[in-house]
């Protein structure tokens, strides 16, 4: 039987096209390109609150799941006229005109070119340096049980809460966690990113042994709460994307109060349209709160009159005059 060359779907009231509908992107679950697009537009209220108005980038899979993406930062020269574009500085000092999302079009559009998940920057076309979103990334070390990944989620809220913040968990579709805060867009990326520490930090107290924020990989026990992903140019799959892996797992949205059973092979491509059917999206009101960072802010200053400063950077930054040294501790002994 012969391939079809190309349909249409309709998402928002737009006609989409979709080529190559029935290729194959997940050949052990029997998935194609256009049970992916006709996923997302299953779960398009929940899945455009994720990406709403934000500059994404393009995580391409042209060989399916099981194939080596590419990341296209630059929309594409031909793309339709309504796909809208925003303008990013990266930390080198270059910039791009990212593709926005801004309506559920946008995804299905953005799933015809390979897309399975999608990367979204914590920021609004409208303002692209001040982020309104502050991502915590739970992501487990080798030896790390998801039940760990569950405690240190719980003691996330925790400490959120005590300084006035609600958290929105979610799966991440892999063998970690996300918790996002919505935060009002007055500060840039660095205090960002330095909040997060600290609130890694202040978890990290209370888990010892179980929690961590130690960059260097060979420091780490247990769950990396990983701050720097909250630095300019780093984006981390948003709420329903599906994610590259055998089953067709999704980052799910959660309540907290399924976080302290949920097992993340529950939510699959196949899975969640019935579940966001059934209860809706658990991150309906994450637009109803913008926090201020001050609380974070103040606990910053706490943790640097204690002793604590900056951390390390990724690779690709420039040195910040308070970090510490950018060689792995392993190294750093040698060469002393």
């Amino acid at each position: 039987m012969a391939a079809t060359p190309s349909t249409t779907l309709e998402a928002g009231g737009r006609e989409v096209r979709i080529t190559n509908p029935d290729k194959v992107f997940f050949p052990r679950a029997g998935i194609t390109k256009i049970d992916i697009a006709r996923y997302y537009i299953a779960v398009a209220d929940g899945a455009l609150r994720g990406v709403y108005r934000r500059p994404m980038v393009l995580k391409r899979f042209v060989d399916g799941a099981e194939g080596e993406p590419f990341f296209q930062k630059r929309a594409p020269a031909q793309r339709p006229p309504w796909i809208e574009t925003a303008r990013i500085t990266f930390p080198s000092g270059r910039h791009a005109d990212l593709a926005v999302a801004g309506e559920a079009a946008t995804i299905i559009w953005a799933v015809n070119l390979g897309c399975i998940d999608l990367n979204p920057w914590p920021v609004r076309a409208g303002d692209v340096d001040h982020p309104d979103e502050l991502r915590v990334d739970l992501d487990p070390t080798p030896e790390a049980t998801f039940a760990q990944v569950r405690d240190v989620a719980l003691a996330v809220r925790d400490v959120l809460a005590e300084l006035g913040y609600t958290g929105y968990p979610k799966t991440s579709g892999s063998r970690g966690m996300h918790i996002n805060v919505r935060i009002e867009p007055r500060w840039g990326f660095p205090e960002v990113r330095r909040c997060a520490l600290a609130l890694g930090r202040e978890v990290e107290r209370r888990m010892g042994g179980v929690a961590t924020t130690a960059w260097w990989k060979e420091e780490r026990r247990g769950v990396f709460i990983d701050y720097n992903q909250n630095a300019r140019d780093r984006t981390v799959a948003s709420a329903y994307s599906v994610r590259p892996l055998p089953d067709a797992r999704v980052s799910c949205p959660l309540t907290w109060d399924e976080v302290p059973d949920v097992d993340p092979a529950a939510f699959t491509l196949r899975t969640v349209p019935e579940r966001f059917a059934r209860i809706g999206d658990p991150h309906e009101t994450i637009e109803e709160v913008r926090h201020s960072l001050e609380p974070l802010l103040e606990l910053v200053a706490r943790h640097e009159r204690e002793g604590e400063g900056d951390a390390p950077w990724p690779p690709q930054f420039p040195k910040g005059e308070a970090e510490p040294p950018r060689v792995q501790p392993s190294r750093r002994r040698k060469k002393d």
